[in-house]
């Protein structure tokens, strides 16, 4: 009783000081969603369009980074990585611009997947790789949540589809990304 209790009421200030922080203070949209991974709760169909698009960004760019930095088979990851994202991304836009999503698309990266770029690109050699071999991993760990709680809970019938259609695709990068890794 006292676990449940305790569980309750720190589930209800966590709510509770989330809500009330200042725009400065709200998380990122990686912490924010790795709040709700661990509570299962599906993101808005605003916020799963915004994550999905900064994440779609983020990759794109530094993997146009680690396909001129690097060799080998992070280039190859690399080079997958700018073909499949720049893909998801077209898909994204046209739900959006279409109508069947109602939502508006990011115009840039988020301040911390900027600062993430920012660090890759001081970073050359095996840094460079190490860096970006880790960030994929944590990107693609954040990616295939975020898709698996829309598409499971989501509220747009259209975005749903797309999340499971494009699931099985984050969970092969996921994987290719942990390979890459070792």
């Amino acid at each position: 009783m006292k676990r449940l209790v305790l569980g309750s009421l720190t589930a209800a200030l966590l709510v509770v000081g989330v809500s009330t922080m200042t725009a400065a203070q709200t998380p990122s949209v990686p912490e924010r969603a790795g709040v709700n991974s661990t509570l299962g709760i599906a993101p808005s169909t605003q916020d799963f369009v915004t994550q999905a698009a900064i994440s779609d960004m983020a990759e794109i760019e530094s993997s146009k980074l680690a396909a001129t930095k690097t060799d080998g088979k992070t280039k190859a990851f690399a080079e997958k990585m700018i073909k499949d994202h720049t893909e998801t991304s077209i898909e994204l836009k046209g739900l959006v611009t279409g109508g069947k999503v109602k939502a508006t698309l990011p115009t840039e990266m988020d301040a911390a997947h900027k600062s993430k770029i920012d660090k890759l690109k001081g970073l050359s050699g095996a840094s460079f790789a190490k860096e970006y071999d880790e960030m994929q991993v944590a990107a693609h760990k954040d990616a295939v949540s975020l898709f698996e709680r829309y598409s499971k809970s989501g509220e747009n019938a259209e975005l749903k589809a797309f999340a499971a259609k494009t699931l099985p695709h984050l969970q092969m990068h996921l994987k290719m990304a942990e390979d890459v890794k070792k």
